[in-house]
């Protein structure tokens, strides 16, 4: 009926009334559309969900290449030419999905390439109360492996690149879509393989991360929409005790595991010290206003010069604060002794940390065997391939960059309409993620997603993993909006 209240006011009334019907209908379009999806495009998502969830992708049994193929399938199925859909990697196991959509030939401005990975973490089925490797539709969430970290996002944007072809639209420049294996671990990191052996095929003017970012809810109320600027660096440190062993009758006092619990119980008394950057001050700045109480003068007490100590200490008991606001290191993994009945010939431990920006694996490691103070526990660097060695890498991460407002000005844009009053924050993934490697490479790589998390219920890499299914719908349409915005001139 809009529609024919348009046409009747382009056809008989003044341009100024054409344009305000036309303005009118946009919006109109805009509001309906973030509640509901037409229901072609709500089921071709949510099948596309389940099958991802359902192909197993971990490092231990899955396959990322089931996974790629699957995908790749759709996508030519959908009508993209065979040529712009490749699955490739190193071996039958750590495939990887890589799909064009052109722009306008020839191409006058560098593409725009989008990452997610395709693994996810191992997940225990006895651990849960649903099959982990089911996507369970219960009391308006769906429950899988992959619902939070990134399955949920894969299948969106796998959804939004067969939206564009089916409706023919044709893009200022290329986006290119890779799905990637290894990066919550193993040997053959997709992101990384791709540059060093196919850097044509995914060579960008910059890269949006969906594994990062993200619609931050209270009780499913949006709060604010945050953009990963920044991110921690990953590194893993090998703790190892050792002694001549014997029986255990004839107990000795340098025992290797009660040196190693001695090392572990010092490090989990020793934060490592209070620290800002550009990226984590502006969050605190934006976060403050939209908080309450001692929680919001506490944000406002640490940006002081100095920072109130008592407000540092309030805030680090939020394990979401206390890791934006120093790096952080703990105990993952213990190993020790080899019978019942005899002393420990090796105790060893893995510590895990996430570094902040401007320091260097080798400088934490020097301050883990500082706060050790034991000369019987050595700490050795761990890679992603498991090799062990004496030095960790000394270069630093690289110098946050802001996005720049060809990539913000659409989000504010895009996210204002679905989520009215929630502010875009920059923020700094306390994770670590795929931008590493681009970041690395020289591509300038932003953590940008639309899926809405509750706070206080983030389940990545834990069990009973989920997504509310209205929030899964909502980032279906935020990520087409978000393309059509930044792509289209």
């Amino acid at each position: 009926m809009r529609f024919t209240v348009l046409t009747y006011l382009c056809q008989h009334d003044s341009v100024f009334s054409c344009k305000v019907a036309v303005c009118a209908v946009v919006l109109l379009s805009f509001r309906v559309s973030a509640e509901q999806l037409d229901p072609a495009t709500r089921q071709l998502s949510r099948d596309i969900f389940q099958q991802l969830i359902q192909i197993s992708t971990t490092d231990s049994t899955g396959s990322t290449t089931a996974a790629a193929e699957a995908m790749a399938k759709r996508l030519r199925d959908a009508g993209f030419p065979a040529g712009d859909v490749q699955v490739l990697g190193p071996n039958e196991r750590k495939g990887n999905l890589v799909v064009r959509l052109h722009g306008p030939a020839p191409a006058t401005r560098k593409p725009i390439l989008i990452i997610g990975h395709l693994d996810v973490v191992e997940a225990l089925p006895a651990d849960w109360s649903t099959n982990p490797f089911q996507l369970v539709e219960k009391d308006g969430y769906f429950y899988g492996r992959g619902t939070q970290d990134m399955k949920v996002n894969d299948a969106i944007l796998v959804t939004t690149f067969i939206r564009f072809r089916t409706e023919g639209y044709r893009p200022d420049r290329d986006l290119i879509l890779a799905l990637t294996a290894d990066e919550e671990g193993g040997k053959f990191n997709g992101v990384d393989w791709l540059l060093k052996n196919h850097r044509d095929l995914i060579d960008a003017e910059f890269v949006l991360n969906a594994d990062a970012g993200g619609v931050t809810t209270m009780n499913g109320k949006p709060v604010a929409v945050e953009v990963e600027a920044a991110e921690k660096l990953y590194a893993d440190f090998q703790l190892t005790a050792t002694n001549p062993g014997g029986h255990s009758s004839l107990p000795v006092p340098d025992n290797a595991i009660y040196h190693l619990a001695d090392a572990l119980s010092r490090l989990e008394h020793a934060p490592f010290p209070f620290e800002l950057n550009a990226v984590t001050r502006a969050y605190f700045e934006s976060r403050a206003p939209l908080e309450t109480g001692q929680t919001a003068a506490d944000m406002r007490a640490i940006l002081k010069t100095p920072p109130d100590q008592a407000a540092i200490a309030r805030l680090s008991t939020d394990a979401r604060y206390n890791s934006t606001i120093r790096t952080t290191c703990v105990a993952t993994r213990l190993n020790a002794g080899h019978a019942n009945n005899a002393l420990p010939q090796t105790a060893q431990a893995i510590v895990n940390c996430r570094i902040l920006p401007g320091h260097s694996p080798e400088e934490i490691r020097q301050a883990l065997i500082r706060i050790f103070a034991d000369g019987k526990v050595s700490v050795r660097y761990m890679d992603s391939s498991g090799k062990v060695s004496d030095r960790a890498p000394g270069g630093k991460p690289f110098v946050p960059i802001a996005p720049p407002p060809e990539v913000l000005n659409p989000l504010k844009s895009v996210a204002d309409s679905m989520w009215p009053g929630a502010p875009v924050i920059p923020d700094m993934e306390t994770g670590a993620s795929d931008s590493v490697y681009t970041m690395a490479a020289g591509l300038p790589s932003y953590g940008i997603s639309g899926i809405a998390i509750d706070q206080d219920d983030i389940r990545a890499h834990g069990k009973d993993e989920r997504v509310r299914v209205a929030a899964y719908f909502d980032g279906v349409e935020f990520y087409y909006r978000y393309l059509k915005a930044l792509s289209s001139r």
